[in-house]
């Protein structure tokens, strides 16, 4: 077959979409030595990947996600290579894209956050995109062959929504490996290049409202006198919501809380690693992929009770009632004071990592795209 991959999320630029991307395809190039694989990526990581077997090729497709140009030239791009089959791993498939198709939702984030504050846009002009969004996901999840998710809870959410067979969604799980080698360098100097102090807590990942990070930063600032020597570290690339809770920060004279921008994998690992724990207070996550990251660095992790979160991090996390006032800083207060519970939620941890990998996902969509 001519297989075709959507890939211009492919790597860092795409956060944790750009993660599923690029691993999919590169344990695709260890698996699969038959069909022949057309990888479109755009140019801003056109040459972040490398096609490392001859029947991967690279193809520019030169028009970004969410715009007109995407319904338009995008179409004519995969007809001009004469695919067999199309992979998408967000729900943006064009819609006069006349491919067959597969798509990867994640999740339904859109359907259940459908509010300005998601947005820089004004309010007339964000309500029209909400509703292209909705047209555009209903198209994919109807047209596509087959819909693979990366949960039970997002296939429950998908059905709910969406009047299709069950039997059209399969879900692959998303992994948590190591995905760099280690620096030789001390871990003291990667700390200081982002101005992290010890002992600290970490959260990793974007500032969207639903990450619920306001909540997160006001449970820290309530932790009271016993605490005062942790810092809160916030990592992620700036951008309009983490410039809107800086200005919270400063606004509210919150102190102790640290904003690295963007940071490399290599000293993430660190970061990770010496962090006293990570908390992910998020309202709703279609796998929730940097807790896992973060136990699999040996970090204990404190999460949001979402019922996806629980379902791909069950007893290996600690769980807080993150809609409850003061409900995620008693969570924190019982797991820093308590030495053995971290210890038990560290040696789960690892445990549990070890249930997901890339190389299964990997797997399972080739035996999807093959129609087995």
């Amino acid at each position: 077959m001519r297989i075709g991959i959507d890939a211009r999320f492919y790597g860092s630029l795409g956060k944790g979409l750009g993660r599923y991307t690029q691993k999919l395809i590169e344990n695709l190039e260890k698996l699969d030595k038959q069909n022949q694989y057309f990888i479109f990526l755009n140019k801003e990581n056109f040459n972040e990947y490398q096609p490392k077997k001859s029947n991967f090729k690279k193809v520019l497709a030169g028009c970004h996600w969410y715009t007109f140009k995407e319904q338009f030239k995008m179409p004519f791009l995969l007809w001009k290579y004469k695919l067999d089959l199309v992979h998408f791993p967000h729900f943006n498939v064009p819609l006069f894209c006349r491919n067959k198709f597969l798509v990867t939702i994640h999740d339904l984030i859109l359907l259940h956050y459908p509010t300005v504050r998601n947005t820089t846009l004004n309010t007339i002009f964000y309500w029209i995109k909400f509703w292209f969004y909705k047209v555009v996901i209903r198209s994919a999840i109807m047209r596509s062959k087959k819909i693979i998710t990366v949960s039970n809870f997002t296939k429950s959410d998908i059905l709910k929504n969406y009047k299709i067979n069950s039997d059209k969604i399969i879900v692959t799980y998303e992994a948590a490996e190591n995905y760099c080698i280690l620096p030789a360098t001390n871990s003291d100097t990667i700390l200081k290049k982002y101005g992290i102090i010890k002992p600290y807590l970490l959260y990793v990942g974007n500032a969207y409202p639903h990450k619920n990070l306001e909540y997160l930063i006001r449970e820290f600032a309530s932790l009271g006198n016993d605490y005062l020597d942790y810092r809160l570290i916030l990592v992620g690339k700036e951008d309009y919501f983490y410039l809107r809770l800086k200005k919270l920060v400063r606004e509210k004279n919150i102190q102790r809380i640290i904003f690295t921008d963007y940071v490399t994998d290599c000293d993430l690992d660190i970061i990770y690693k010496e962090a006293e724990l990570y908390v992910f207070p998020s309202l709703y996550e279609g796998f929730g992929l940097p807790p896992l990251e973060a136990m699999a660095k040996g970090t204990p992790v404190l999460v949001s009770n979402h019922p996806c979160l629980k379902e791909i991090l069950g007893e290996s996390a600690a769980y807080a009632d993150v809609k409850k006032k003061g409900g995620l800083a008693e969570m924190i207060k019982k797991i820093l004071s308590d030495f053995n519970l971290k210890s038990e939620l560290i040696r789960r941890g690892y445990r549990q990592c070890q249930k997901y990998t890339w190389i299964d996902m990997a797997k399972k969509t080739l035996l999807i795209y093959q129609g087995e």
